[in-house]
């Protein structure tokens, strides 16, 4: 009626990934989208998540299905911690989310946090714009985010990316998003985590060994362009490697513990080869209400 256009992904796909539940869900039965061990409905009771667990044997990850940043997420090593963790785990999440629902699944002690940059158009078609990988965290937030991931080989690269498009197809993906995986680089297995239906922070790196404007992606699609139109539909090289390093408002003197206040000064050096994407500046607040 105003005739404006919305940039971003229909509804139907934001919804379709905002539980993880139901994600899962969605997904599960697709041999080349391989799930994570563990229940695809809401945990109902104590002695439900004892019994699963026992099942897909320990350690396991109790994760809010509405969660994000690693809230509502609980790693438990035993059956005796499993009672106390669901009920932490719950109201964390119902505090932060408005719902209590949990998830249970099996927990890898030694995995790296790959994901993949797709963009769909309005006409069907879904392709990807290579991965990044966020393994470096701090309770569950992403520090350094780097492309190309350093860990995957030519053959395991090709599967992730399939993978990552063909969910893309399922939900009929429009604008870009983020496809996130965990690997196990033991035995060369990733299994799908959840959905961004978004834009991420970390999305100059890829825009930086593509050479492509994302942000502009994102409004020529809503204009119509098909993929094929804006040369991206079928990407087979990227150029160099890309890092960024976030920096964190945090209390050094408290476990890292996120912090809030004024920003004494910003001062970022002029260097070669370095972007800085920040709305900061002397003198301005860090809020309560964004990441640290």
């Amino acid at each position: 009626q105003e005739n404006l256009l919305w940039l971003g992904p229909p509804p139907s796909a934001i919804s379709a990934m905002g539980s993880k539940i139901q994600a899962k869900k969605l997904l599960e039965g697709n041999k080349q989208i391989p799930l994570i061990p563990g229940t695809t409905s809401a945990i109902e009771s104590a002695e439900q998540v004892t019994k699963i667990a026992h099942d897909i044997g320990f350690p396991v990850l109790l994760k809010a299905s509405a969660g994000g940043g690693g809230k509502g997420m609980r790693v438990v090593r035993n059956s005796q911690d499993l009672p106390a963790a669901l009920a932490s785990a719950q109201r964390e999440a119902l505090s932060s989310f408005g719902d209590a629902s949990m998830l249970l699944e099996k927990y890898f002690e030694d995995v790296k946090h790959i994901e993949v940059q797709i963009i769909g158009d309005q006409h069907g078609n879904v392709s990807h714009l290579f991965e990044r990988e966020c393994s470096v965290q701090r309770r569950h937030q992403k520090i350094i985010e780097e492309a190309p991931s350093s860990c995957l080989t030519p053959q395991v690269r090709q599967q992730l990316l399939h993978s990552a498009i063909e969910i893309g197809r399922a939900i009929s993906y429009q604008s870009v998003g983020t496809v996130e995986f965990i690997y196990e680089p033991a035995t060369k297995k990733f299994y799908f985590l959840e959905v961004n239906t978004r834009l991420q922070v970390e999305h100059p790196v890829t825009e930086m060994i593509t050479n492509l404007d994302l942000v502009l992606l994102q409004i020529r699609i809503a204009e119509g362009f098909s993929l094929a139109n804006l040369g991206v539909d079928n990407l087979t090289s990227f150029n160099g490697h890309s890092i960024e390093c976030r920096l964190c408002a945090e209390d050094p003197n408290n476990q890292f513990f996120p912090c809030t206040g004024p920003i004494q000064l910003w001062q970022p050096a002029a260097l070669p080869h370095i972007r800085y994407d920040t709305s900061i500046v002397s003198g301005g607040e860090i809020s309560v209400y964004y990441d640290p």
